[in-house]
């Protein structure tokens, strides 16, 4: 049942339509034409746009590309991708109030020097490196290695250029053992990416998987979205230059992988 006062997205009339139009294209960043986008998908980001700014204000500090990546996340739904927006709002202001994550809240996971940047693929995506071996689960540590993924994530889209949303990942899981295993951050990893930070992945690589990761892997893989799962790609060990050369220049390739360039320690990129 719908709550007094809220606009229904479904019994939406043509007037109504209208008016969320010319209302999205008079605010400053509602205005804007989304390259990439067709007429119709930028009709439902104006749309969606008039809709969660009623709900929450504060939804018009965010640009339409933001809008028309939880759209997308949604298959261009816009009751879903609302929904989807407006929990995010949410989940951010509770999360990380000040809008950022300071390095002394997490500096046990950084201390284990498991996450490096460097470099960006052909499509000018930067690249993530993670070294699963450095990771170790520790008691009560889950909150904090949470706020370690969002600093991640807020770092690489920080080193986007302009034009790009998306980024890439190689994980080197050379050595990782069940003393590694930790399925409740993998699951909290995978929570915050697919919700939160939506349509921002563009690939990941795995590396050197070892044959007792799949276990661990069959628990995980059901949570992952169907858009994610066509973005994976486990690589064979004899092609594995061959492989990341195909999406990357070699001038970028970490030097783990055959590449030049060194790795830059996450938090000085």
């Amino acid at each position: 049942m719908e709550q007094r006062g809220e606009v229904s997205l479904k019994r939406k009339t043509e007037s109504e339509e209208t008016t969320a139009k010319e209302e999205a294209t008079t605010n400053k960043r509602g205005g804007e034409c989304v390259h990439g986008s067709s007429s119709a998908e930028q009709n439902k980001i104006l749309l969606m746009r008039a809709f969660v700014e009623k709900q929450d204000p504060s939804s018009k500090d965010v640009d339409d590309y933001m809008i028309r990546r939880f759209l997308r996340a949604r298959d261009l739904d816009i009751e879903k991708a609302s929904a989807m927006f407006l929990k995010y709002l949410k989940w951010k202001r509770t999360f990380f109030p000040t809008g950022c994550i300071s390095t002394s809240e997490i500096a046990n996971e950084l201390g284990q020097n498991k996450v490096f940047t460097q470099g960006s693929d052909k499509t000018g995506r930067p690249i993530m490196v993670i070294f699963s071996r450095r990771h170790f689960p520790r008691k009560g540590g889950l909150e904090e290695f949470k706020r370690f993924v969002v600093f991640s994530l807020e770092k690489v889209c920080s080193r986007m250029p302009e034009g790009q949303e998306k980024f890439a990942v190689i994980c080197d899981m050379e050595g990782w053992g069940y003393t590694n295993s930790d399925v409740r951050a993998y699951l909290g990893a995978l929570t915050i990416l697919q919700d939160y930070y939506p349509e921002r992945l563009g690939k990941f690589f795995f590396l050197h998987v070892p044959y007792i990761f799949m276990a661990v892997w069959k628990v995980v893989y059901p949570f992952i979205d169907d858009n994610s799962k066509k973005k994976i790609v486990f690589v064979e060990n004899k092609k594995m230059k061959s492989t990341l050369l195909e999406d990357i220049d070699e001038s970028q390739l970490p030097e783990i992988c055959g590449g030049k360039l060194p790795l830059v320690p996450l938090q000085d990129s």
